[in-house]
């Protein structure tokens, strides 16, 4: 027997095939037998006639998430999911499975619930669309950095330092206390003066004490850093490399797409507009304009702001030279507005807000161990971080993109926890 994937046979339209896989759906009927066949590539429906005795026994048998080999003939059917089905003359029950516990409709089972059994919804077609759409988005992230000549760099998840102490999560590490990496920047940046131009894709892990469906306690994060680069140049580069992994997946995932219903209209305005870039001080004048919202200057954009900055654009937007002072430390002073920083965030609408956040980095040392006294670090603990700045320091700027917020994006996904197999989050540790 040469078997051939579903959407393979959907492919050749008539003929006999063979196929295997999994029993998604189950109907028994007096003298026939309907189910659907599934497998990584597509659905199919398959029917058993009560006239082939041996066959029919052994359709008898199967129970929803049995694993089977099949054989059969391919006729067209409107009325059948793909439009296709197979007249079955031959099956082997390689796993019989025991009653399903996920067998009610979808739509009455709590999305809780959904998680708590992850390691068996995941097979669900909704979740096989999300994780090819995210391979893509991960092969495509790749491609961009390395087409545009930056080199791939790893950095260690036990750390010495981090950008929050915060929201950290401590580990012992031989007795000490170190903590798992927010991101990989502080030893990208000594990276950076070896390689110039590099980027990574790895987990990064944040305490924050958050339930809301934009936050992971782990996730995974897009990262890049690049010597004598500034921060219009480095929306360029967040733009762009956001606006490939767009392209790759309308290429690669349209049926993925159309089957989350997602508005690839939408996506495609996405992809061929210019998106804007306002400073701080110019969002604060819209929100009061546009939108009657007063907000104190000093005091950084919640999602309620971000959401309605991107209402008024309907794009994707840059807002940039945040309030120094709510900044993180390694942030550089504008020295056109020194009371501003030169940072950006990229907020993306539909509800998903920040996804891109980058800056310049400051190398002048006294300002970098000013900004940590104010925010109450131990400067010794950066020592060999500072000391980055004594050897040769360059101009350059690096961001950090959160992907399962672009995946949850471009899906129009209800949480973040859609977007990754197996998320962790506050309470939910397992499986």
């Amino acid at each position: 027997m040469k078997f051939i994937s579903v959407q393979e046979a959907l492919n050749k339209k008539r003929g006999k095939v063979d196929l295997r896989g999994w029993v998604y759906q189950l109907r028994k009927l007096k003298d026939k037998v309907f189910l659907v066949l599934r497998d990584s590539s597509s659905i199919i429906q398959c029917v058993i006639s009560e006239k082939k005795t041996r066959l029919w026994k052994e359709a008898n048998k199967l129970t929803i998430e049995s694993s089977i080999e099949i054989s059969g003939s391919l006729r067209e059917d409107k009325r059948a999911p793909n439009g296709y089905e197979l007249i079955v003359e031959k099956i082997k029950i390689i796993g019989l499975a025991e009653k399903y516990p996920l067998q009610v409709r979808k739509q009455y089972l709590s999305p809780e619930l959904l998680l708590d059994y992850r390691h068996l919804s995941i097979r669900d077609p909704k979740m096989q669309a999300i994780m090819k759409i995210r391979s893509t988005v991960f092969q495509a992230i790749r491609e961009y950095f390395n087409k545009d000549g930056y080199y791939e760099f790893h950095t260690p998840f036990i750390v010495s330092v981090a950008e929050s102490g915060q929201t950290l999560f401590e580990v012992n590490y031989y007795n000490k206390k170190l903590s798992l990496s927010q991101t990989w920047q502080f030893h990208a940046e000594a990276g950076m003066y070896s390689l110039g131009k590099i980027y990574t894709i790895a987990p990064s892990f944040r305490a924050e004490k958050s339930k809301t469906i934009r936050h992971l306690s782990e996730y995974w994060h897009a990262e890049a850093e690049a010597a004598w680069m500034n921060l219009d140049e480095l929306m360029d580069l967040g733009e762009a490399c956001v606006k490939y992994v767009i392209k790759k997946v309308l290429e690669k995932n349209k049926p993925q797409l159309e089957f989350l219903k997602r508005d690839i209209a939408l996506l495609k305005k996405y992809l061929n507009k210019k998106w804007p870039r306002i400073t701080y001080d110019k969002a604060l004048k819209l929100l009061e304009q546009k939108k009657k919202m007063k907000v104190p200057w000093g005091k950084d954009l919640r999602t309620i702001e971000e959401e309605k900055i991107t209402e008024i654009y309907g794009l994707p937007v840059f807002v940039t030279n945040y309030p120094k002072e709510v900044m993180a430390f390694y942030k550089p002073r504008d020295k056109k507005n020194p009371k501003t920083a030169r940072c950006f965030d990229l907020l993306v609408p539909e509800g998903w807000c920040e996804l891109i956040g980058g800056s310049e980095r400051d190398i002048n040392i006294n300002e970098l161990k000013k900004s940590l006294k104010e925010a109450g670090e131990k400067i010794e603990n950066y020592n060999w971080y500072l000391e980055l700045s004594k050897y040769g320091a360059v101009p350059h700027a690096g961001f950090g993109l959160g992907i399962e917020r672009l995946i949850a994006w471009i899906c129009k996904l209800d949480s973040v926890k859609e977007a990754i197999a197996f998320p962790r989050t506050m309470v939910r540790y397992k499986p």
